[in-house]
């Protein structure tokens, strides 16, 4: 039986099963995964896959489930994962172009709530998954079908779930999941990103001191003003000391062997954290963004609270600041930077932290994401990079699994894809689907497949 597929049929099939996906209502909060997972229950079973061996759903919460399918290889090698979430952020109907969760095909393109983030990559999973069974691919490496809950809320009923109370259903050498292989227009460049690192969180709240009075008699030793002051100095201090992380050093060093001098030269100055101190003061808008979020710990106040009447100076006076740390750095770390702008007379009260993480870019499996990706676009860049928010990877990671986002595809010049994502009328297009089907299947062929 050919393995190939006929890719116009399966884009076809993506494309039908996106849009049921999609009309699933799975908003997280407050989560609500089951009539997406009943879909793909419904797909697996209608190929035949219908035995506890083939699939299971285990629910971690009334409504909150997660479906494990698997094709058994002949053990000769640990499993490859690959793992999407069905539940998807919250939208404002009344803003969007068509309806949230439609799942309608307009102009090419496939409309709704999750296309992107991750229902597209899900129902591309999928069907790599199906083509293996149809295909009775035979396997050294166990194939793992992992459709989850709660990523966009905290992971407690998704990968944290599985990782703590079902690890024998996801245990894995290798996994892949959301976050790179598609197309980021950058000036002349089309970048391919693979992730291998995303950052840490550390919620922490700064508290400023103050001496409390009648808000008729002021006086200086307001805790408003000294929060004032402490959050202008993270203001015009820019961003905290840069560190050079081995995932950062690979980036820099991949693209610049893929573009032309003097361009390379300045790539290559940028694994110094002198030559990135020196740019960042010229750059400015996304790239300075960006560059800040890769290289060094950052921090942003966001929730403040001070009072609890108008005509009463407070005692008190604090800010929540959500710091994303690198990969190495600790919680520890960073609140040593953060107080080193602030100065003296601030206490700081630890809120959440998550561990982040970093994978290796000389593993088989990172060469050939890489080496299939660039097949996707021969004059694309394709790099090794870190997510600056967070995936389940730093989840998965706490069970020993080496994981990659990896979702490839090619998408049309001026797609607004970084703005969608949890954005008003998000949609993803069908060739980004033809394109990113091949890739995915290869991958699986040549990483699973015995000899």
């Amino acid at each position: 039986m050919s393995t190939q597929p006929n890719w116009g049929e399966a884009t076809q099939e993506t494309v039908n099963h996106l849009s049921r996906l999609i009309q699933a209502e799975t908003v997280n909060p407050p989560g609500n995964e089951l009539p997406a997972i009943l879909i793909i229950k419904d797909i697996l079973e209608k190929e035949g896959l219908r035995s506890p061996e083939d699939f299971v759903i285990v629910e971690s919460a009334p409504q909150r489930v997660n479906l494990i399918a698997r094709l058994r290889g002949d053990g000769s090698w640990r499993p490859l994962l690959l793992s999407g979430h069905v539940d998807v952020v919250p939208v404002e109907r009344e803003k969007w172009s068509r309806d949230p969760f439609g799942g309608e095909v307009v102009n090419g393109e496939v409309w709704g709530r999750g296309a992107l983030d991750m229902k597209g990559f899900v129902a591309m999973y999928l069907q790599t998954f199906l083509q293996a069974h149809r295909t009775k691919l035979p396997l050294k490496r166990d194939l793992i079908l992992a459709a989850i809950a709660d990523e966009e809320a905290g992971f407690d009923h998704g990968s944290k779930f599985l990782v703590t109370q079902h690890r024998d259903l996801i245990e894995a050498e290798y996994g892949l999941t959301e976050g790179g292989a598609f197309t980021i227009p950058l000036g002349q460049w089309r970048i391919y990103a693979i992730q291998v690192a995303e950052k840490g969180v550390t919620w922490m709240k700064l508290i400023a001191q103050g001496k409390p009075g009648h808000a008729s008699l002021p006086h200086e030793e307001n805790a408003v003003f000294y929060l004032a002051q402490a959050i202008e100095k993270i203001r015009r201090a820019a961003h905290l000391p840069v560190h050079i992380t081995p995932t950062f050093q690979a980036m820099v060093s991949k693209a610049a062997a893929q573009v032309k001098f003097p361009t390379s030269l300045l790539l290559r100055g940028l694994a110094l954290p002198w030559v990135v101190n020196q740019v960042l003061k010229l750059l400015k808008g996304y790239p300075k963004t960006l560059l800040t979020a890769l290289t060094t710990n950052t921090c942003t106040p966001t929730v403040l609270q001070a009072g609890q009447k108008t005509n009463v100076i407070p005692a008190e006076a604090s800010v929540h600041l959500d710091c994303r740390r690198l990969p190495g750095q600790t919680p520890e770390d960073v609140m040593k930077e953060v107080l080193a702008l602030t100065g003296e007379g601030f206490r700081l009260e630890p809120l959440d932290t998550s561990p982040g993480a970093e994978f290796p870019t000389d593993s088989p499996l990172y060469r050939l994401l890489e080496e299939e990706t660039h097949k996707l676009d021969p004059q694309g860049i394709v790099i090794p990079m870190m997510m600056p928010g967070a995936t389940d990877a730093c989840v998965y990671r706490e069970a020993g699994i080496t994981m990659y986002g990896f979702t490839p595809g090619r998408l049309p010049e001026g797609f607004p894809v970084l703005s969608l994502a949890h954005g008003h009328d998000e949609r993803l297009p069908i060739s980004f689907i033809e394109s990113g089907l091949p890739v995915l299947w290869e991958v699986i062929r040549k990483f699973c497949a015995a000899p």
